[in-house]
Formats: C-alpha cells, structure tokens, sequence
C-alpha cells in the first residue's frame, strides 16, 4: 500500500479504544435484533409437521387415550428438538463464514500500522484506504493523494467525486461507509460507526431486503407447498369419510390427521438447507470461503471457467527477465548491464510505482534500483501528483518533486500505451514491435517505460496523463513462471467437461507463450478487446465458443464475454483479483476473488474467496459442488420414495373400507418419521464422492429434482413398496390373522424395506456391493438404532400394547423381512445390468 509520509500519524492507543468501543460499540450495520434461537422457535411453530403433531396430541387427551397423548407430546419435543439442532448446525457454519468473509480495514494505532476487521473500527480511529477499498467507516479525510470515490450506493450518481483536505465550504473531505475508492490513497479519522454512519441511517432499509430465492429453492418450496394442500384436501375427504362411516369425530379427526402427516414431507427443504450449510463449511475447511450458501449448489453445474492469467495460471512473482533500450535499440541481461540508459530506464520505471511497493512487478523495479544504484535518492523526492491506471490499453503516471523543485515524471504501462504518448515517428514503430514481440514470445510480461518532459511555465498539471509530453525509454520485460501443477488442474476441468477460458489483460504472444507452456487447450488462436468490441451481441454469442484465450481485455470486454456466455446457456464461473474485474465478478454465476491478491471490492463483488489463489481448490470445489447436489439427489429420491408406501397404507385401507382400515395410527406414522429425518438428512449429507463424478458432464443449471424423469424411479420404488405392504396386509387377513399381527407385518415390512432403501439409494450407479465399501460411519450406527428400536417394540411388552403390536411365528417374520427386502433390492440387478451397458459402449468406443 502506498503510504504517504509528508505527515505522521500516531492513532489512537489501546486505552482510547477500549473506551470509544465501550462507548459506541461494534462498528456494524443495524440488525433486525431478533435472536437466532427465538427465530427459530418461531419458525418451528409455523411448521405444519408441528401443528399436525400438536393436534394430534389433543386429540388424544380429549378422547381419554392418555398414554398416546404423551408419546405424541414427547415426539413433538424430539422433532422440535431434531428440527432445532439441524438448525443450529447451519447457523453455526454460516457464523464461521461470515466471520471470515469480514472485510479488513488499514488502520494506524499507537503510531503503527495494523490490519483489523472492520467491526472493530472506532470513532477517533486512523484508517486508511486506497484505489479497490470498500470505505470502513465515516470519516474525515486528514490526507488525500488524488482520492476519488463512487458514492452512488448513497446518492445514486454513478460519477465520481474527488475528495482531499478541506479548507473551504465545499465539504469535499468527507468520506462515507460503504462508498468505494476509485483512485488515488487518503487517510482519514472515523467520526462515525455502525448505526450512526449515513449508511447505518438506511440500515433497517437493508435488513428488510431479503434474498431471492435459488431456482432449486424455489423448486423445493413449490413441491412442498402442492404436497401440504394434498395433504389438507385428503385430510377433509378422509375425515368426511370416517365420520359419515362411524359418526365419531374425534377418531375421524385422527385417521384423517395419520394421513395428512404421512404425506407432508417436511424433510426436503431441513435437508436443502442442511446440506448447503455444511457444505459451505466443508469448502471451508480446504480454504474455500463460500459467502452465499446458495452457491453451492451452482458449483456443480459450472460448465465453463474463465480465469485471469497472472497469480492464478502463473506463480506472480515477477522476476526482471529483460531491459531493451530504445536510445540504442539493444536488448540487455538485467543481472549484467551496466549501461547508464538502463540504469535510466530502472530508475523512471521505479517512480512510476507505488513508493512502497505492493505489486510483483513494482516489488522487482525497486529490488532492481537498488541493486543498480550507490545512492538511494527515494527519500529526497515526495510525491505530488498521481494519475491512476487508466486508458485503453492502460498506463499510470507519478510525478514526484524534491526540496529544491527537481521533478520526476515517471510513466508505464502497456507497450502500446507508452507507444501511443510518446514522440516516436511512425517509420520507426516497427523497431518497438518487433522488441515487444521478441520478449513475448518468451513468456514475458512486458511493460513500456516514458519519461515526461515538464514545462517550468506550466501552473498547472494537465487533466490526463496522455496530455503530458513524454520520450520514451524503453521496455522492461518480467517472467512469471507457471505454478506447479497447474497443468494437472486443468487436466481435472477437461476431464469434468468444463471449457477453460483465459481472460487477461496482457498481450497476445505473452499469454500464447505460456499457455502454451501449460499445454492449454486452445492456445492456438487468441482474440484481443479490440477486436472483440467490434463484434455484435449475435456475432459474440458464436466467437465466444470458438476462442479460449482472450488477451487485451479491459472491464467491458470482460464483461461482454461473461453475458454472451451466459446467453448460450453456460453455467459460467470467473476468477479475477483487481478493481477491474468487479462487474464480471458480479455478473458470473460463480464469481471466484482471490484471497492473497484480490482486492476489496473483487472479494465483494465475488460470491467465492479462494483463501490461497490457488486455482486448483475452484477444481476441489466444483468437485464438492457435484457431491452435495448429488447427495441432496439420494435424500430427496429416499424421501420420496418412503412416503409413497406410508401415504398408500393408511390410504387405501381406510377408503376402500378394508377389514383393519386403522392399521396405522399417528404414533406408528410419527415413529417412522423420527427414522426418516436423521437417515435423509445425517447420512446422505455424510456419503462421500462416488467414482466417476468428476469425469461427467456438468448437469444443466436448469434441471431439477421434480421432473418425471427424475422422480420415475423413486415413484416405482415407492409403488414397489406399497404393493409388499399391501400384499403382505391381504396375506395376513386372509390367513385368518387379527389387526394387531396384521398391524405388526405390515409395520415390520415397512421398517425393513426402509433399511434397504437407505442402502439401495446410496447410488444411482452402483450396486450396493459397491457402495458397502464407501466409508460412511452413519449408515452402521443408523441402522443398528433403527433396528434395535424396532426389536424393543416387538419385544418389549409394554411398547408392544401401546403400538398395538403382537408377537409373530418365526416364518411370519422372514416373510416380512423378505418382502421388505425384495421390495427394494430389484434395483440391484437394474444397476449392474446398465454398469454391463455402460462398459460395453467404453469398450467399444
């Protein structure tokens, strides 16, 4: 960060902030003040799962059935209680992630510079922000170095507004939260935090924006929302039924409830949101800050990344690679020239970076300096005028002035920037050419370097730097090597089916080089910004899927590409580090900041921080992207699946008036789905990567789980279990058995075939001689649980009268065990028949 010294600054000691925090609090933005916990509470009494329950329960205690009453009571509490921890395991991830995507504030405390989290800003406070920097607070500028800012968060004008020290009415020193520094440094003294900032003024504003819904979310609540008025539309009918059949309300109140209990499946949207939040702490823990959970589950469908070059395919640290000279057309080894013009050229590429030095490139021009020099003349010169990166192609200009009003006018940027403001004769152009081109087709990253030519009668600086008169000096070349097994991580996106796309601001022949260096597919061909704004949004569309390297590029550009890919349908995912990348960031349906290099508002603008700029975890990520939505996949087809025979076997009895209608009750319907919700949600979310995931095709971001495609097999599965429930029910009442062991069959049948399904359906692909060996520590202890409970109940005497359950001969229990199991297990030999099909068309291919 550039750090301006005409002025020293202490800050505010430890005592000072503790008192000012103890004063004023934390620095942060009104909040709707409810409590996560009392927010979740209430959301759990507008559950229609635990209205259901509830009414059940007083059904019960109004018809005298006592005993029934408290298990529903207690069922109620450890729904409640299932329904809670799942929240707060969600809540807790997403805490973890906020806390880390937390932006961090430059302050000066005690006279030293620190790094803190913005929260922790106080009135009195010394912060300080430059050119990229979301502003922390309200403050008052103390400094300014050309300081420009876009308020328009605030005043809603998209131009910007110059701030520095005032010494008028015009109030130009005031910097406000939330606006955005567009060029230039300044420091400045926080006179407001939180809720009393012009930002915090709108705070309650904010608050009561919420979120759009995920097309997936809106999927889930959608089907949920049909099932719930299934529900009550059977619940009328049923209960008109029973009541004109038997005239007893209540008991018609209860079989109608069993009913609409079995056919809510309140377990879909508890295992989105379940799965999302921990999948974002699973990402995580491999440096991968999610900030919006919604975004993973577009990770999974990403079909194409468009990636910046420098810091992500390449190492960014620049090296000094090599000087060419225009006063001699020469090109010289910087570790063995001692040339005066060089010495010339290091020396005006210096002044033309940040005095203190944050960039690669600037770091390696200062290291180069004074390696070259025998005296350092940095602090005998300040500097008084700084125009910021700008242009097409870009170039940045300081002018620095010493004691004794010596100046230094120091220019660099794109080779054809410099090309461009300097006083070159167009016949000798091809002489720059044709130098740029020899360091390119190296690899090199290549910078003009220009010296401007003062007028002492000048009062004034011009407007913009390409007003100034420069001569030119020459180019300074820079290697950045490639980052270790970057090959072998794009390797992974071929093999996932995802387009890799480069996006760079530097030249073509630099990027061809290195691209090719990384056996980048596409290297061939390049396209540059100038050449592609030229181009129609029809013509773009085509263009688009045609080029991968893309060289020259400036933010519109960028941004052009991102929409055209959008329009052909892709599911687009973007890295970028700079100021520049923000609106492509914002516009890309997975925007990737990198952590180490990317500045504030590309981390705003992002919806993904990779914490260590390592393109290879966005591969861990897509990776854990298509696990989790493929998992969510097994939860909902179980759920679906499991409700269809619990649904049927109260349905069917009941209104075709077979002999035992009740032969399922709420409590018998409540205990299957205390077996349920931790199966869908515990060990389905806990199911690792299947083999193979990586080497399919990214799904299409409009697919959905409530297709018939989708839904055909769990529907069968379903239908499949129903006819062995069903069957076994006929067999038991034509054996001449009473309800209580028809009611024991049936209920035993049910549980087993539930044990299989959750075995079955752990995958799509393989049998389940595969996926026994998948490591999933749950699925032993789930299933041991549910089969312990359900021996207690057959066994023990008192649960086995309270569920109306009897015991059974030997034979009667395998025939339910093998119905169970058979009802489930013919997937089994579906799937391998298609695994035979699936190797025979590799094999042949």
């Amino acid at each position: 960060m550039a750090e301006p010294s005409s002025i020293q600054f202490t800050g505010l000691n430890a005592d000072e902030v503790a008192a000012a925090r103890e004063k004023y609090g934390l620095n942060e933005l009104e909040k709707d003040g409810e409590s996560p916990i009392w927010r979740a509470v209430k959301d759990l009494f507008r559950e229609p799962m635990f209205i259901l329950l509830l009414a059940a329960s007083i059904l019960y205690f109004i018809s005298g059935q006592t005993g029934e009453g408290i298990f529903m009571v207690v069922a109620t509490v450890l729904v409640s209680t299932i329904s809670l921890y799942q929240d707060a395991r969600s809540r807790h991830a997403l805490d973890a992630l906020k806390k880390l995507t937390e932006p961090l504030t430059q302050v000066i405390r005690d006279g030293q510079h620190q790094t803190i989290p913005s929260s922790e800003l106080v009135p009195g406070d010394i912060f300080i922000v430059e050119e990229g920097n979301l502003i922390p607070a309200d403050g008052t500028i103390l400094q300014a170095n050309d300081c420009s800012v876009n308020e328009s968060i605030l005043t809603g004008e998209s131009f910007t507004v110059t701030k520095s020290v005032s010494d008028n009415d015009e109030r130009n020193d005031e910097l406000y939260q939330g606006t955005l520094v567009t060029g230039g440094l300044a420091i400045a003294r926080v006179t407001a935090t939180g809720k009393r900032t012009r930002m915090g003024q709108i705070g309650k504003q904010l608050v009561s924006i919420k979120e759009e819904p995920t097309p997936l979310q809106a999927q889930i609540a959608s089907f949920v929302k049909k099932m719930a008025l299934a529900g009550i539309l059977v619940f009328v009918i049923v209960w008109l039924i029973h009541y004109l059949q038997t005239r007893i309300i209540l008991d018609s109140l209860l079989k109608a409830l069993t009913l609409a209990m079995s056919i809510l499946p309140e377990e879909i949207p508890v295992a989105f949101t379940t799965f999302m939040a921990l999948g974002a702490w699973r990402l995580l823990q491999k440096g991968i800050i999610v900030k919006q959970t919604t975004t993973v589950e577009a990770l999974g469908s990403a079909s194409v990344i468009c990636t910046d070059k420098t810091g992500t395919l390449t190492e960014n640290r620049m090296s000094l690679a090599g000087l060419y000279s225009w006063e001699d057309r020469s090109f010289h080894d910087p570790a063995n020239s001692h040339s005066p013009a060089i010495k010339e050229l290091i020396r005006v590429a210096m002044f033309g970076s940040e005095p203190i030095p944050f960039d690669p490139m600037e770091k390696a021009l200062h290291e180069a300096y004074i390696q070259g020099r025998e005296q350092d003349e940095r602090p005998a010169y300040q500097m008084e005028k700084e125009y910021p990166l700008g242009g097409k192609p870009p170039m940045m200009t300081h002018i620095f002035r010493s004691a004794d009003g010596q100046r230094i006018i120091a220019a660099k940027g794109a080779p054809e920037a410099i090309l461009n403001v300097s006083q070159i004769p167009a016949s000798q152009h091809s002489d720059y050419y044709q130098a740029i081109e020899t360091f390119a087709k190296q690899g090199y990253r290549v910078l003009g370097i220009a010296e401007g030519i003062f007028d002492p009668e000048s009062r004034a600086y011009p407007e913009t730097q390409q007003e100034i008169q420069f001569r030119l000096l020459g180019l300074i070349a820079f290697y950045d090597p490639p980052k270790q097994g970057i090959q072998q991580v794009l390797e992974t996106f071929y093999n996932a089916g995802i387009k890799v796309k480069i996006l760079t601001g530097d030249n073509a022949l630099t990027t061809q080089s290195i691209a090719k260096e990384i056996h980048f597919r596409g290297s061939d061909t390049v396209i540059e910004g100038n050449e592609l704004v030229k181009l129609s949004d029809a013509a773009l569309k085509q263009e688009v899927e045609q080029y991968q390297l893309y060289a020259r590029l400036f933010p519109e550009a960028k941004l052009r590409i991102i929409e055209a890919l959008k329009a052909n349908q892709e599911v687009v995912a973007m890295t970028g580090d700079g100021v520049n990348d923000g609106p492509a960031l914002k516009a890309a349906h997975i925007g990737i900041a990198m952590g180490n290099q990317g500045s504030e508002l590309a981390k705003k603008a992002a919806s993904l921080v990779i914490t260590d700029d390592d393109l290879g975890k966005m591969a861990e990520a897509v990776a854990m992207g298509r696990k989790i939505y493929t998992n969510l996949k097994k939860a909902i087809r179980y759920i679906i699946s499991i409700h269809i025979p619990i649904i049927l076997t109260v349905f069917i009895p009941l209104v075709l008036g077979w002999a035992f209608p009740s032969i399922f009750t709420p409590v018998h319907v409540i205990f299957l789905e205390l077996i349920m919700g931790p199966t869908c949600s515990i060990i389905y979310e806990n199911e690792p990567m299947e083999a193979g995931t990586m080497q399919a095709p990214p799904r299409p971001f409009q697919s959905t789980f409530f297709s018939w495609s989708e839904l055909s097999v769990s529907v069968v599965q379903g239908l499949v279990i129903t006819a062995a429930c069903l069957g076994i029910y006929q067999y038991a009442w034509r054996s001449g058995l009473d309800e209580t062991a028809t009611r024991t069959m049936v209920f035993l049948t049910l549980v087993t075939a539930n044990i299989f399904l959750t075995l079955v359906n752990r995958s799509f692909r393989f049998t389940i001689f595969t996926t026994i060996q998948y490591r999933n520590r749950l699925i032993p202890l789930i299933t041991f649980l549910t089969v312990l409970l359900t021996i207690l109940l057959l066994w023990i005497p008192a649960f086995r009268d309270f569920f109306g359950f009897r015991h059974l001969e030997t034979n009667l229990y395998l025939y339910c065990l093998l119905a169970g199991a058979v009802s489930v297990l013919w997937m089994e030999p579906i799937k391998y028949w298609r695994g035979l099909q699936e190797k025979n068309r590799g094999y042949k291919s």
